[in-house]
Formats: C-alpha cells, sequence, structure tokens
C-alpha cells in the first residue's frame, strides 16, 4: 500500500518543495494539500471538519493555492505523486482549472490527483460563483467540462452553468484520458452518504475518505463496491485512499489494517507547521511505517 502525507498549511514556513523533497528522499508515495480560497469574516455554517471546535483563522484558512503548491512541489521532486485534498471545484471556472491541472499535470509527467470537494461554506461560496443549495450538481458539468477538455481537441458544453461553443484547451494532461479525479467524504453519525458512492460510480474514479475506524472504511466500501456492480462498472476500478485526519493512521499495525481491508494509498496529516518540524515528523513516521 502506498503511504503519504497531507500538509495543511503548505506555506513559506513549510515549504512544499523542501517537505515534499523530504518525503519523497524517505520513500513516501504522495503529497497533498488542502484548498480554500477566501474566509468570509462572517459565515453562518458550522465547521464539519473537527466536531467541537471550529476552525482556526490563523492556521487552517491562510492556505496558499493549492496548485501552486503542488507546482512547487512537483517541479522540486521527480517520483513522488501530488494531489488536492481537496479542491473546492464550484469557486474557480472549469475552463481555467482544467488548463491549470492539465499543465501541472504535464510539467509533473503524470503525478497529479485530483481530490475534489463541493464546500461546506455557504458564503464563501457563493462570494466565488458557487450555487451552494446544487453545488453538486455544478460540480458535476465542471467535471463534465474538464474531460471533454482534456479529451477532445475542440470542446464545448451547454449546461445550466456552463454554456461555451467549441474552444481549445491546452496543454492535454500526461495521464490519460485524465489524472484520476476522487470525491472526499465524512460520515456523519453512523452513516455514509450514499449519493456519494453513487457519484464515484457514475463519474468518479476514486474515493478519498476521513476515517476514524477501519470499520467505517470497511462499510463504505462494500457499499461502493455493491453499487458499482448494479451499474455494471468493475469495482476494480474505483481508486481507494484513506485521507488522514489529526493524528490518525501513525502506526504500522493500523496501516496494515488499513491495506488488509483494502486501501490502496493512505495519507498521513503532518502536524509540524515549519521544515525543522516536518523534517523531524517525516523521519519519525518513516522509521515507523516504511519498510526499510
Amino acid at each position: 500500500m502506498k503511504i503519504g502525507v497531507f500538509s495543511i498549511l503548505p506555506d513559506a514556513k513549510a515549504d512544499p518543495a523542501i517537505v515534499a523533497r523530504h518525503a519523497e528522499a524517505l520513500g513516501f508515495a504522495s503529497y497533498w494539500v488542502p484548498d480554500h480560497i477566501i474566509l468570509p469574516v462572517n459565515y453562518s455554517t458550522p465547521y464539519p471538519g473537527n466536531p467541537g471546535t471550529g476552525p482556526d483563522p490563523d492556521y487552517l484558512w491562510q492556505m496558499p493555492d493549492p496548485l501552486i503548491a503542488l507546482m512547487r512541489a512537483a517541479t522540486a521532486t521527480t517520483t513522488i505523486e501530488v494531489g488536492t485534498g481537496v479542491l473546492l471545484v464550484p469557486e474557480r471556472h472549469p475552463l481555467h482549472l482544467a488548463k491549470e491541472i492539465a499543465s501541472l499535470d504535464a510539467y509533473s509527467q503524470g503525478r497529479f490527483h485530483f481530490g475534489i470537494g463541493a464546500g461546506w461554506n455557504k458564503e464563501e461560496s457563493a462570494i466565488l460563483g458557487g450555487d451552494f443549495e446544487h453545488r453538486w450538481s455544478q460540480v458535476k458539468e465542471a467535471i463534465a467540462v474538464m474531460k471533454a477538455c482534456w479529451t477532445q481537441d475542440a470542446a464545448e458544453y451547454h449546461g445550466r452553468y456552463y454554456d461555451f461553443p467549441p474552444v481549445r484547451c491546452y496543454p492535454k494532461p500526461v495521464q490519460q484520458p485524465h489524472p484520476p479525479i476522487y470525491l472526499g467524504g465524512i460520515m456523519f453519525g453512523d452513516q455514509w452518504a450514499r449519493r456519494v458512492f453513487r457519484r464515484i460510480v457514475e463519474w468518479g474514479d476514486g474515493w478519498l475518505p476521513v476515517i476514524r475506524e477501519i470499520a467505517q472504511f470497511s462499510d463504505g466500501r462494500a457499499q461502493l463496491h455493491a453499487l458499482a456492480e448494479a451499474a455494471g462498472r468493475d469495482p476494480a476500478t474505483i481508486r481507494l485512499t484513506v485521507f488522514g485526519a489529526w493524528e490518525q493512521w501513525r502506526k504500522r499495525r493500523d496501516v496494515e489494517a488499513l491495506a488488509a481491508a483494502g486501501a490502496e494509498h493512505v495519507t498521513i496529516w503532518l502536524l509540524a507547521r515549519d521544515h525543522d518540524g516536518m523534517r523531524r515528523e517525516l523521519d519519525a513516521l518513516a522509521g515507523e511505517l516504511l519498510p526499510t
């Protein structure tokens, strides 16, 4: 199983080039970063990521642009894969995003993983052009636009949110037909949202869940595979990457249990906030998790 790392704040104090290069040298498989373009000063939606605490504006919300951060990481390395965990699709125009992602995939020689989300902050989404109440419908259209740009010489689209005549959009991504698209997910209560699994089966390439227990992953995997089989899709075509949250998955026995449950890739959330701290943390994680 592949083991990667996730940097919540890939800023100058935790330079993606330095962190990703050190992770690559130690043998980690991937480097991931998050996305929020802005944080409205006043907003109404409860933060779902860490129940009971809410976001820390001095930490979680000073994120550099994820694609620029990953470009820096990719050009400083040669083998480590790079990914978004997750990029908020409704907050960008898909024609522009298609070009940025194809450029990153081309410059990295096909190392990009496209983890996507629709956003949880209503005010942020609205300011940046998202239809918050129907955001996954908007995401579906945006992904269709991007796939057309990546796979067709002249792409056009006529939908509810995006409508344009034939256009040429270059470069094309290295990965064919395009970089893998992962849909994130967090279990609320004791149930997975089956609509997420239906979206993955219909137009996604992988599942990127945040879990606390292996049983949650096993349950979701079983539901996802059952829906795929019912739709005539081979479950083996759906990638399964567990997205590490906070202190999770930092012991070898836990990672081995995830692999036994069917996970193909897991990321570890780096808790340090500067170069020296991240180097020490990566060294310790490599000693615990990676084969010698």
